[in-house]
């Protein structure tokens, strides 16, 4: 059963992937946008038993996670007024260009004003989603700007609780972004120009970022919404599914990706009550049906969970009353071991290794087990409001906080 999964699995995902060199990590929860690698193989240890910290570099604010891509690792964060993209080499740290322009996204809460969408690098451009609602287009070898669109402007994106923070994605040749807004919840732009190519429902753009998906040869987006579940045509927009899935609390959020477990099924959980629900797709017939939903079993608040070996290893609970890490059965939803009360935080997949990283700045390696939760290394890499996905290249670890960026050798 374990080999037949990861066979499935590696079979969807082969064919999803994002044009990328080995190493390399240019997009939101890596080549794969599962948090997942095949290409790196770590052992759950320390050289000299605590984490070697190669170089830092000083950032502004923003939750938006690196990338890699060729060498370079592109952070996107907010100096003063300015939202900025650099290009740093990923040996030492050296700037190599620069690019920004002015943000007026000022956060309602008084958390951050900074940038939360983790930038797409696909054939030598960048895509940026700004919280104040403007994408760019750059070119990934020399800063300059391709193209820019206002969304707010142009289609209405609504700001909602955070400012814009789903991530970028690029499938049949459309660059997909969740932007929130009358007619425009859901839009896809001409990756070359920023033309508009279509848009799509009425839904709030929430916080997770769309996944692809292939189906019996069928392409599909997957988007979880603040509104609820959305399957669409990439290249045309044509909504395939929309299934509400929401809490009935309004100050509530969707933030974890989708998951796609296996051919046609799809993995989603959330808290304020929404739980974990395992769908099966079937888009020729435009159905979704529940194979199985569960509540206080893996529900998870911002960080999406990782896939090994059928089961599934995330954080369960909301950030701000308590969480802990799970490992459930993908057939049943049961819960197979728990950890214990832990800070939240996010966590990757490298080989049979469990790269976690918790919202006090804490890194912990452990053993991928379905069995139990077994932490080998742990220790401190930044300060806390660590909440940005980090980035895994070549025995690497690229992660942020609120006021630094550092590289993390993991590999001796």
């Amino acid at each position: 059963m374990t080999n037949k999964f990861s066979l499935i699995n590696l079979s969807i995902l082969l064919c999803l992937v994002v044009p990328a060199k080995a190493g390399d990590w240019p997009q939101f929860l890596g080549v794969y946008r599962n948090g997942s690698t095949h290409d790196e193989s770590l052992r759950p240890e320390f050289t000299g038993n605590e984490p070697e910290i190669v170089w830092k570099h000083k950032l502004g604010s923003g939750f938006s996670g690196p990338v890699v891509s060729e060498g370079n690792v592109f952070i996107f964060h907010r100096q003063d007024n300015r939202a900025v993209l650099e290009a740093l080499s990923t040996k030492n740290g050296e700037v190599k260009w620069t690019f920004s322009y002015i943000s007026t996204y000022r956060d309602d809460f008084g958390f951050d004003n900074g940038p939360r969408s983790v930038p797409l690098v696909h054939e030598k451009k960048i895509y940026l989603l700004g919280a104040e609602g403007i994408a760019h287009c750059i070119d990934s070898f020399t800063g300059e700007c391709i193209w820019s669109v206002d969304l707010q402007e142009k289609l209405g994106s609504t700001k909602g609780f955070f400012g814009r923070a789903s991530s970028p994605i690029i499938i049949e040749n459309t660059l997909i972004l969740q932007i929130g807004g009358k007619g425009a919840g859901i839009v896809g732009l001409e990756p070359k120009t920023g033309n508009l190519k279509w848009k799509a429902t009425d839904h709030e753009a929430g916080y997770a970022s769309p996944v692809a998906a292939d189906i019996s040869g069928q392409k599909i987006a997957v988007c979880f919404t603040r509104n609820g579940l959305v399957c669409l045509d990439p290249a045309t927009g044509n909504v395939i599914i929309d299934q509400p899935h929401r809490s009935s609390m309004h100050a509530s959020v969707n933030a974890a990706s989708p998951i796609i477990t296996s051919p046609g099924k799809v993995f989603i959980s959330a808290c304020y009550g929404v739980g974990a629900t395992l769908w099966k797709i079937s888009p020729q017939k435009k159905t979704l049906n529940t194979l199985w939903k569960t509540n206080q079993k893996l529900d998870c608040h911002y960080a999406t969970p990782i896939n090994f070996e059928g089961h599934l290893i995330g954080f369960h609970g909301r950030q701000e009353t308590g969480t802990e890490l799970r490992c459930i059965d993908l057939l049943t939803g049961e819960v197979k071991w728990q950890s214990g009360r832990m800070a939240a935080g996010s966590i990757t997949l490298a080989g049979k290794t469990l790269v976690i990283l918790t919202e006090r700045g804490e890194l912990i390696l452990a053993e991928a087990n379905k069995g139990a939760f077994k932490p080998a290394a742990r220790g401190q890499i930044l300060g806390t409001d660590t909440r940005a996905m980090p980035a895994l290249s070549n025995g690497q670890l690229f992660a942020r906080d609120k006021r630094q960026l550092v590289c993390v050798k993991l590999n001796p």
